[in-house]
């Protein structure tokens, strides 16, 4: 089984240039069917799949399908309906294909648990107990279509190892896994190809590890996998602060320019936080300058996650001022700030 040592084969080393020859439908719970045998009566029948794999044909009653293709399907009818007729000539037909259910982990916006369904002209796909959504694509559901469904990719996604665990045909076959290098493909230097799913398939998006080049974090982040747009809290001293929704990928000096630029008589440069949801459910807190020439993905111009949240600060002048503004108030107006910091600080 390709995988079982514990490296994965590459997809070309799996998959032929056209996936769709590859691709062989495997029967499951909640296909719909359609049977009928050449020139006789009676038996004809239009079924879904149950729960246990099975159908209920005419004179055969319980047939067990799950994990056949329609073509191995069609000679096991045959054979037990050549029991009761002399030659029978069986036509099986799938009427209506069950929903595509898979799973999206890794470095994806929304990781979960979807429902694919296949349609005639176009794929819809559908976040269990949420509302269908229609993803921009034709014909069956497909690995980027997963990936657009859950969100995009994050800012930290490996597009060089995007992994499809497949299931085989019954729930106790075993698992085959493939890798896909869709970064190479966005930088130009080789193809790969965009994988046809099946009901069980897991998609897992792997992690960055170590420093991104600026290239690669543009590339991926103007490519159709990442999301259209992610939003971040900027908050503190600048001119509009708030919620923003930024492009995929941004920069923190775009996210603080959507939030209209730094106060420049209140904001401290030397002093901006950038607030990071964990993993584990902690928070990474990064002290950063605001440099708005260094380029994407340097110290201090990181490019953003959803969720994000950067903090900037007011500077020392303005903090000091405001104290002791407040601490003059009670006092009255004959005593403002700027007098009680000539005092305290300058002398008499």
């Amino acid at each position: 089984m390709p995988g079982a040592s514990g490296a994965l084969p590459s997809a070309s080393a799996v998959w032929p240039a056209d996936p769709g020859r590859s691709f062989r439908y495997r029967l499951g719970p909640g296909d719909r069917l359609r049977m009928s045998v050449f020139k006789v009566e009676g038996y004809a029948a239009e079924v879904e799949i149950l729960s246990d794999g099975t159908i209920n044909l005419p004179r055969l009653n319980s047939v067990p399908v799950w994990g056949l293709s329609l073509d191995e399907a069609q000679k096991r009818i045959t054979s037990l309906y050549s029991r009761y007729l002399r030659r029978p000539l069986v036509y099986l037909d799938l009427i209506a294909p069950r929903p595509v259910r898979i799973t999206v982990v890794g470095e994806v916006q929304k990781p979960g648990f979807y429902s694919l369904t296949p349609q005639a002209n176009s794929s819809s796909l559908q976040a269990v107990g949420a509302q269908q959504t229609t993803v921009s694509s034709a014909g069956w559901p497909t690995l980027v279509d997963a990936v657009q469904k859950a969100g995009g990719i994050t800012a930290t996604a490996n597009l060089s190892d995007v992994v499809l665990i497949r299931q085989g045909g019954r729930p106790e076959s075993p698992k085959t896994s493939f890798r896909f290098d869709f970064l190479s493909t966005l930088l130009g230097q080789s193809q790969t190809v965009n994988p046809l799913l099946m009901d069980g398939d897991t998609v897992q998006v792997s992690k960055l590890e170590g420093v991104t080049s600026n290239e690669i974090l543009i590339r991926a982040g103007k490519s159709n996998l990442s999301a259209d747009a992610i939003a971040v809290m900027v908050v503190g001293e600048v001119n509009a602060p708030g919620l923003k929704q930024v492009r995929s990928n941004s920069s923190l000096t775009e996210a603080v320019m959507a939030a209209g630029d730094l106060n420049q008589l209140r904001a401290d440069a030397n002093f901006i936080r950038l607030l990071r949801m964990q993993s584990d459910g902690t928070v990474a807190s990064t002290r950063l300058r605001f440099e708005p020439g260094a380029t994407l993905g340097s110290i201090n111009n990181p490019a953003l996650q959803n969720g994000d949240v950067i903090v900037v600060a007011r500077n020392g002048w303005t903090s000091l001022n405001q104290r002791l503004a407040q601490s003059v108030e009670p006092l009255g107006p004959l005593l403002n700030a700027a007098s009680l910091y000539n005092i305290l600080i300058k002398g008499p």
